[in-house]
């Protein structure tokens, strides 16, 4: 079931970066401008910010497998057509369509995530699960830059999107939401179960404030995160391209080596995370201790890339950056099931409407800022900026407080904390 999760992510995000990776030849076909271009990559936001919170409760109300056969079956379409845009307008449209697709993905996933695993695995389990989307981001330019080269990057989207419809047809036969239902577990397996939440007995009135109220602070610092997670999925392979004069091949390289260290931060920030709970049986260590100083350390490693004129300096720094900045995820994904167990899909699709926001902005900020000064350094500057409040802010999160979880005061009132 892992598997399949992994391999979901990888297609996710494969299917995301991929206009990325062909941004060159996209932007010259079609006449397009940093700022058009963008504007292309932040209307994918758009949608993707709309649909985390609706997909999310669909998951909690539908069960994940219902959810992401339709959402998965969308971003099918959104990719294939990509392949067929005739313009900016089309290729916004495209965009959109994929934010539809997409959005409810993580969401659902989380939610099947908590049906499928205890607590004391979340971490390592969400770490792994985002290593193969940043598995997806490094072998995109790469994969992307040779069918361009042996076919076109119109072939290179329909075939992603043809990849994506088996990853589907794989979901709708082999997952259950209820693992106790699925016919190859074993009586070992049985006993590593979680308690089963049944998603379709949620049948009152979800408490939105609750969740919002416990899940605020760790929305905000997962928004700092990702406005600097979209300067890396969105800009590096064409910053290599414009900044240090490299060709697609030589950019779609330099590019894949930043997004593999993505791929060992996932798994590594996980794993300390769940390290970190076994041996302190603390939940804010584990989360917010591991995310603070991951994000401070993507601060260390972005200086020289603003300071040094070395591309290979700049590669291995955006690289050390990269693995730093991603080590957040595992323990950040775990929080909406510390917080809202039976509320995880809703709780994952607000935080991720953080994210989505993050990618609505940053990218017309990034297009923008280097069309007025020409320098691709500049973009860094207001991401370090981020990092710092997010750090900060993560300490604000209290991930051992669920939803149901009461002050007592002095007076002898109960009340919300």
């Amino acid at each position: 079931m892992l598997a399949i999760f992994c391999a979901m992510s990888f297609i996710l995000y494969l299917d995301r970066v991929n206009l990325a990776a062909a941004a060159g030849p996209i932007k010259d076909e079609l006449g397009l401008s940093n700022t058009t271009l963008g504007l292309a990559f932040s209307a994918f936001g758009y949608t993707y910010a709309i649909f985390q919170i609706i997909g999310g409760w669909f998951a909690d109300r539908l069960g994940a497998k219902k959810t992401l056969i339709v959402c998965g079956s969308i971003w099918v379409v959104a990719t294939i057509a990509t392949g067929f845009i005739s313009g900016l307008v089309s290729l916004i449209l495209a965009r959109l369509l994929l934010g539809i697709g997409e959005g409810a993905a993580l969401p659902a996933q989380a939610r099947a995530i908590a049906n499928w695993f205890q607590r004391k695995d979340r971490g390592f389990v969400q770490g792994i699960t985002h290593s193969f989307s940043r598995l997806g981001n490094a072998v995109a330019p790469p994969i992307v830059a040779l069918l361009i080269v042996l076919h076109s990057w119109r072939a290179a989207f329909v075939i992603v999107g043809a990849l994506t419809a088996l990853w589907i047809i794989a979901w709708m036969l082999y997952y259950k939401d209820n693992p106790r239902e699925h016919r190859a577990i074993n009586e070992a397996e049985l006993a590593r179960l979680p308690e089963h939440v049944n998603v379709t007995a949620n049948g009152g009135d979800t408490p939105w404030k609750k969740i919002l109220r416990r899940m605020s602070p760790t929305i905000f610092v997962y928004f700092c995160q990702v406005w600097t997670n979209t300067l890396f999925f969105s800009w590096v392979p064409i910053f290599f391209m414009n900044a240090y004069h490299l060709d697609i091949k030589r950019s779609a390289i330099f590019s894949s080596g930043v997004f593999f260290a993505g791929v060992v931060g996932d798994v590594t920030g996980g794993l300390i995370s769940d390290k970190v709970l076994k041996k302190t049986g603390s939940l804010p260590m584990a989360r917010q201790g591991v995310i603070a100083l991951s994000l401070l350390g993507t601060l260390c490693f972005l200086v020289p890339v603003m300071l040094s004129h070395d591309v290979n300096v700049v590669a291995w720094c955006l690289s050390g950056a990269f693995f730093m900045l991603e080590l957040t995820i595992g323990p950040i994904w775990a929080v909406p099931m510390d917080v809202a167990p039976e509320y995880t899909g809703t709780a994952s699709g607000m935080l991720n409407t953080g994210a989505a926001l993050a990618t609505i902005i940053s990218p017309v900020v990034f297009g923008t800022v280097i069309d007025l000064t020409g320098n691709w350094n500049l973009p860094f500057v207001g991401s370090g900026l981020f990092l710092v409040i997010g750090a900060i802010m993560a300490l604000k999160m209290r991930p051992d407080r669920d939803i149901h979880f009461f002050e007592h005061r002095s007076d002898g009132r109960k009340v919300p904390a």
